[in-house]
């Protein structure tokens, strides 16, 4: 056998280094960005009333609601804030899970489904199919209130159980969702719809050029653009409400009025559980779901980070680079409000990155529910104000890296749904340089 030549190992040894360098140079995540939760406040310029509803709405959203208050029969968790608590109150799923000390609390008989853990994403779980193979797509909840006594009431004589979560999961029948953010909800309920309807055509060579199109879940009736939800299937911050508070919580409204389990000995209440007391004074008597409301409506925008992480010029790269690739092009930068009854809401700048409509995404991230709309591939574009404080990241919650996040848009045409509109986009995004990477990364991490 003929020897290995010095110049050989020397060449191999350079080789080495270069690889192990290069692996080494990639652009990382820089993660939760730590300098303050920079939302949470109201909005600046509200009126004395005015405040005074957001802080009625905030104490009922901090609330943990029990079995006399309407839990129930089945929930995904007890409070609003619960769910929506990071970086701050109507953020996203903090960083430890409220849902694995809930599922036992009070006496309650359940569970908890493999697909939960105490550092993982908050969940709610949907059923893609029926039993007998027609579309689902509804909420299953994950928890019943089954032997669970309270200061507010016993669920004593209820007997349902859980839903057989493990079964389904071998089925592959199950789709989750994460808690989405309702930070400057009142300023995205106060975009004008013919702004969001420009939005979407505006730019239409580059965009088609790059293979994205996308367009607006409207409502089945009136035909008006829905815009909040992961897929921009409710039109208003009060129906977001009121269906959060049916469907994770089990509390009936005025907006839904029936329970959603009809079990003998399971419902306390045979009138819904939450209606405006209009035997009361206002603004003490108006319903939950209207404190809700008030409270996500006045909720003022994340505030963003001029030099953190990277500094600010490594963040002005990064936001150039962000429009150069064509991310820009689906998470539009900035929108401002129309007309208002609400001074602090009238022409305000709504710095959101989303254009609000809902895109194909291909079969990697596809959930397989279709809501108004939009398809089992489709999902609104995720506004990206807060994002530098988000935890977990994708419709699913199914990363904490910011990077896996990215390439997860990407995914050629299969299981009978197309390439991914966002192809080309990441595409762009691979082919920058370590360091563009990195500046892109530091930009979307200082929203």
């Amino acid at each position: 056998m003929k020897p290995t030549s010095t110049c050989s190992l020397a060449v191999g040894a350079v080789l080495a280094i270069l690889v192990a360098g290069s692996a080494s140079a990639q652009a990382v995540d820089p993660g939760v960005r730590a300098n303050g939760a920079g939302a949470g406040d109201p909005l600046p310029g509200l009126s004395t009333n005015e405040l005074a509803y957001f802080d009625i709405g905030l104490d009922d959203f901090l609330e943990d609601e029990g079995v006399g208050d309407g839990l129930g029969p089945r929930f995904n968790l007890d409070s609003c804030a619960g769910c929506h608590s990071q970086p701050a109150i109507g953020g996203t799923s903090p960083a430890v899970n409220p849902e694995i000390a809930v599922a036992t609390a009070l006496g309650a008989r359940n569970t908890v489904p493999n697909f939960l853990s105490n550092n993982g994403p908050i969940r709610e779980v949907r059923f893609r199919r029926n039993a007998d193979g027609t579309p689902d797509g509804g909420v299953h909840a994950l928890f019943v209130t089954s032997g669970r006594v309270d200061d507010t009431g016993s669920n004593a004589n209820c007997n349902i159980v859980q839903e057989n979560f493990g079964a389904q999961a071998q089925a592959g029948n199950l789709s989750f969702r994460i808690p989405t953010p309702v930070f400057g909800l009142g300023l995205v309920e106060q975009i004008d719809e013919r702004d969001i309807v420009s939005s979407l055509a505006a730019n239409g060579n580059q965009k088609a050029a790059l293979g994205i199109s996308g367009r607006l879940n409207r409502n089945g009736n009136d035909g008006r653009v829905s815009r909040f939800g992961w897929k921009a299937q409710n039109q208003s911050g009060l129906l977001f409400a009121g269906e959060a508070y049916n469907v994770e919580m089990g509390i009936s409204n005025e907006i839904f009025q029936a329970d959603r389990e009809q079990a003998p000995g399971c419902n306390v209440d045979t009138t819904p559980n939450d209606v405006t007391l209009t035997d009361e004074v206002a603004p003490a008597n108006i319903s939950n779901i209207e404190r809700f409301a008030f409270f996500m409506r006045f909720l003022a925008a994340p505030t963003p980070s001029a030099n953190a992480p990277g500094g600010a010029t490594s963040i002005g790269r990064g936001r150039t680079n962000f429009t150069n690739v064509g991310c820009a092009l689906c998470h539009t930068p900035s929108f401002t409000t129309g007309n208002s009854e609400v001074a602090a809401l009238r022409n305000r700048p709504v710095n959101l990155f989303s254009d609000l409509a809902i895109h194909n995404m291909g079969p990697g991230l596809a959930d397989q529910v279709s809501q108004g709309a939009a398809a089992g591939d489709e999902f609104r574009t995720s506004p990206l104000w807060g994002l530098g404080q988000r935890i977990f990241f994708l419709h699913d919650g199914r990363t904490n890296n910011l990077v896996t996040a990215i390439q997860a848009h990407s995914s050629a045409a299969g299981q009978g749904f197309q390439a991914s509109e966002a192809n080309a986009v990441i595409a762009n995004f691979n082919a920058l340089s370590t360091a563009q990477q990195q500046d892109l990364l530091n930009f979307l991490r200082s929203l």
